[in-house]
């Protein structure tokens, strides 16, 4: 009985030095990050090539978004939605394809996505700057950062912004055309649910999510989680 006490109680270091290495083993898998190095790259191939803000709140990466599968965007979402609510989407008219695209923060300082064959999908105007990495933060905007960590909030192809009608309008202003991204541009203010006779210019997102302006446009940004009806 002794003996096999000895034996027992022998093992026991053994037994600790296993668990010890599993728990480091799942740190290492669970472990997130939430910066994208000059240099380097986020593959649509290998889903744990993705970036997570500090609080979990937002993730950014690839995500395939409908019934292609071959299709995916370059997007940012709520890491712990149902349906991976997205939040923004770098390429939404031009979906990259599921084999060999690729999202590159490049030496030049642009962010740039390409497609399976190279082609540019969409890229950042940043180009020549000090960006030394593209990191997602806790409010889940993707800023490039420098060596000591300024962000660099560069204007990009859209502005949202009250029109001479007193409408709130998203445009798009690319390198090729330059138009009205929303509401829909070929209905009048009135025919998008708008009204123009309000110059306050007013538009608020508050703490709860709800968006409100001076149009008379708003909406909820709650993101819930439904439960299963009994019965």
């Amino acid at each position: 009985m002794k003996l096999q006490a000895v034996i027992f109680l022998n093992n026991i270091p053994s037994l600790l030095t296993v668990i010890i290495f599993l728990l480091l083993s799942f740190q290492t898998s669970t472990s997130f990050q939430n910066f994208l190095k000059r240099g380097s790259y986020l593959s649509v191939e290998d889903s744990s090539h993705a970036l997570t803000s500090p609080n979990k709140t937002f993730t950014c990466g690839f995500y395939d978004l409908g019934g292609d599968e071959n299709a995916y965007w370059f997007s940012v979402w709520f890491t712990s939605s149902r349906d991976r609510t997205v939040v923004w989407m770098a390429n939404r008219d031009r979906p990259a394809n599921g084999q060999g695209s690729r999202v590159s923060l490049r030496r030049n300082g642009a962010m740039v996505l390409t497609d399976v064959d190279g082609t540019v999908i969409w890229m950042t105007n940043t180009t020549s700057t000090r960006a030394d990495r593209a990191e997602l933060l806790d409010s889940g905007n993707l800023v490039l950062k420098d060596i000591e960590g300024s962000g660099n909030f560069g204007s990009g192809y859209y502005t949202f912004y009250f029109d001479n009608d007193n409408v709130l309008r998203l445009i798009y202003d690319g390198p090729d055309t330059s138009s009205v991204y929303w509401p829909n541009p070929d209905s009048d203010a009135f025919g998008n649910e708008r009204t123009i006779y309000n110059n306050s210019r007013i538009a608020v997102l508050d703490d709860m999510g709800n968006f409100s302006s001076s149009d008379i446009f708003q909406f909820s940004a709650i993101d819930m989680v439904l439960g299963s009806k009994e019965g």
